[in-house]
């Protein structure tokens, strides 16, 4: 199985991270995305009594989509969400040898290096880089190619959506259009998140 994981706080999942998997399902030719959900991600604060709302959004809105999965992997561990050691189980899991096809965010692989064990998950992983920002420069990577990360940038522009600001929009009472799964939008209005 030519496996892809898409590891994620999602808080909440919105529409960028939709396409993002579907374009790497389609460009790449992977038989599955996995959405892996952080229980308690190490390099973020994260209000952790949304832990399972979380969730149970990725899962609506992946719900009926051909090659998309969910895990609640790290969910069933508890405790910090390492993606190294769930790397490992998914090795287990899956019976894969090889490197693991990870999709990642410019922003969050700019730090790779200071990710648990990472010098052992670097050679798990391959990384496929997606941009988040216009003035992208893939020299300012170079450092990590020559510490050894196997990593290639996907060819998708840019797009400005962040869980960050439509959390803040929600918080201010705006509206999110931004959000544009109407799954997720009628779960958040349901359960008063972000308010």
């Amino acid at each position: 199985m030519k496996l892809c994981v898409f590891q994620g706080t999602f808080n909440p999942i919105h529409r960028v991270h939709i396409q993002v998997a579907k374009f790497a399902l389609e460009h790449y030719g992977f038989d599955k995305i996995l959405f892996i959900p952080a229980y308690l991600p190490p390099h973020k604060e994260v209000d952790n009594t949304l832990a399972q709302h979380r969730l149970n959004m990725v899962k609506l809105a992946v719900d009926g989509i051909k090659g998309f999965g969910v895990s609640d992997i790290e969910f069933q561990r508890e405790g910090k969400s390492y993606t190294y050691l769930t790397i490992l189980e998914l090795r287990k899991i899956y019976g894969i040898n090889e490197r693991i096809n990870f999709l990642i965010g410019t922003d969050a692989f700019e730090k790779i290096d200071t990710w648990y064990e990472t010098d052992k998950l670097k050679d798990l992983l391959h990384f496929i880089v997606f941009p988040r920002c216009n003035n992208f420069n893939p020299d300012n990577y170079s450092r990590l190619k020559t510490s050894g990360y196997n990593f290639e940038f996907a060819p998708m522009e840019y797009i400005d959506v962040s869980s960050t600001d439509i959390r803040n929009n929600l918080n201010q009472g705006e509206s999110v259009n931004d959000l544009e799964l109407p799954v997720v939008t009628e779960y958040i209005k349901e359960n008063g998140l972000y308010e």
